[in-house]
C-alpha cells in the first residue's frame, strides 16, 4: 500500500476528535494533528491516537496551518480531513489503484454532509479534494482554503474519485452557532476581497456563508457577484454555486431572473441531481409556471448519477412531481408521488396526503 499521511488541523474540538481519529486507526495510516490553540481536552483525546501532535500559533490563515500539517507528514501522500468528518467507508486497494492511475492528479472523497433541509434533517453529498502529493500541491487562500499546484499556485488541476467516504456534521448546529460561524468566516473573507477584488470565489463563500443562516437576500447579492466574473463551470465549487444561487433566487422572488441566467447554460451543470432540482423549481416558479418542464427536470433528477437513497434530492425530487402532477389535477399520480416522498419522512408530502385525504405510507 503506497504509505499515507492523513492530516488534521483543529481547535476546541473535545466533541468530534476521537469520533474523527478513532475509525482511522485500523489502516495504519500516519495522522497528523495540528492545534491551532484549542483551550479545551482536545489534545489530550487526540494523544489517545497520535503521538504527531503539534502546535501551530493561529494567524488567522486557514492555509498556512494546513500546509505546516502537510510539512510535518512523513508521507508524499497525505490525505486532509477535518475534526466534523468520520470515516465510514474505505477501499484502500481501490485507493492505490486510483493513485496509480493519476499520479499528478488530487483524489476527491464523498463526503456526506448532514443538515437540516425543507424543515427536516437531511443529508446531501459533495465530492471534495483530499488526496494529493505534497510535494506537488499545497493550500491557498487563508479561509476556504483550496488545494494549488505548488509551483503555478493554480487550483485547475487534474481530479479523481478515491473510494472513500466521510460523514460531515460542520453544517449541523443551532442556527447561534452557523451565525458565529459565518461571522467570522465573513470576517476573513472581506479581508481576501480587499486583496483579491477579481476573484470570484471569495464572493461565493461570502454568499455561502449568507446561506448558512438563511439570509438569502445578501446569498444573491454576492452569489451575483461572483456570477459576474469570469468562471470555469468545471470547478467544483462554481457547480456548487450553480444550485446555491438558484437556490437565493427562488427565496427572493427572482426565479424570471433565474430563468434567463440559466436556461441558456444549464447543460454545464446538467449531471448532478441537485442541480436538476433547482431548474424544476425555476420552472414551477416563473411568474407564469411551466410544470411539464419542471417535472422534466425533477424526473432527470431521480436518474441522475449521485441521486442518493433518503437524500434530498429523491425524496424533494419525489414531493415536487407529485405536486406537479395534483397542478395538473392528476390526483391519483400526486398522491403516488407524495407517498414516496413521505416515506423519507418529509414533512411537507405528509401534509400533502393528509389534506388530500390519501393514507400515510
Amino acid at each position: 500500500m503506497i504509505p499515507i499521511s492523513v492530516c488534521i488541523i483543529g481547535k476546541n474540538e473535545e466533541k468530534n476528535i476521537e469520533r474523527c481519529l478513532a475509525p482511522l486507526m485500523p489502516y495504519g495510516f500516519e495522522i497528523i494533528y495540528v492545534d491551532t490553540g484549542s483551550t479545551d481536552r482536545t489534545k489530550e483525546l487526540a494523544a489517545k491516537y497520535t503521538d504527531n501532535i503539534y502546535d501551530f500559533e493561529w494567524i488567522g490563515d486557514f492555509s498556512a496551518a494546513r500546509n505546516f500539517s502537510l510539512q510535518k507528514a512523513s508521507h508524499n501522500y497525505v490525505l486532509v480531513l477535518d475534526c466534523d468528518e468520520f470515516l465510514t467507508e474505505i477501499d484502500l486497494d481501490g485507493i492505490e489503484k486510483a493513485i496509480n492511475e493519476h499520479p499528478r492528479g488530487i483524489g476527491l472523497l464523498l463526503r456526506i454532509n448532514y443538515c437540516e433541509s425543507n424543515q427536516m434533517e437531511t443529508f446531501s453529498p459533495d465530492r471534495v479534494e483530499r488526496l494529493f502529493h505534497k510535494r506537488r500541491y499545497h493550500y491557498c487562500y487563508s479561509i476556504h482554503e483550496q488545494v494549488a499546484d505548488i509551483n503555478t499556485n493554480s487550483t485547475y488541476c487534474e481530479r479523481y474519485d478515491i473510494p472513500l467516504t466521510v460523514d460531515h456534521i460542520g453544517y449541523a448546529g443551532s442556527m447561534e452557532e452557523k451565525r458565529l460561524k459565518a461571522e467570522r468566516n465573513n470576517e476573513l473573507l472581506f479581508k481576501e476581497i480587499e486583496k483579491h477584488p477579481n476573484d470570484p470565489y471569495f464572493y461565493f463563500q461570502v454568499g455561502q456563508s449568507y446561506n448558512l443562516i438563511s439570509d438569502y437576500e445578501n446569498a444573491y447579492i454576492y452569489y451575483k457577484k461572483a456570477f459576474d466574473l469570469p468562471l470555469n463551470p468545471e470547478e467544483l465549487w462554481v457547480q456548487v454555486m450553480a444550485v446555491t444561487f438558484i437556490n437565493a433566487m427562488t427565496h427572493t422572488d427572482r426565479s424570471d431572473e433565474a430563468l434567463e441566467i440559466f436556461e441558456p447554460i444549464a447543460h454545464l451543470f446538467s449531471d448532478t441531481a441537485d442541480f436538476l432540482c433547482s431548474m424544476g423549481n425555476i420552472y414551477l416558479n416563473q411568474t407564469k409556471p411551466q410544470p411539464l418542464k419542471a417535472m422534466m427536470e425533477y424526473v432527470k433528477a431521480l436518474q441522475a448519477p449521485n441521486c442518493r437513497e433518503e437524500g434530498a434530492n429523491s425524496y424533494v425530487a419525489y414531493y415536487n412531481i407529485g405536486l406537479v402532477n395534483e397542478m395538473m389535477g392528476k390526483l391519483d399520480e400526486a398522491v403516488n408521488f407524495y407517498r414516496r416522498s413521505a416515506a423519507y419522512d418529509y414533512p411537507l408530502a405528509m401534509e400533502r396526503l393528509i389534506e388530500l385525504g390519501a393514507e400515510l405510507p
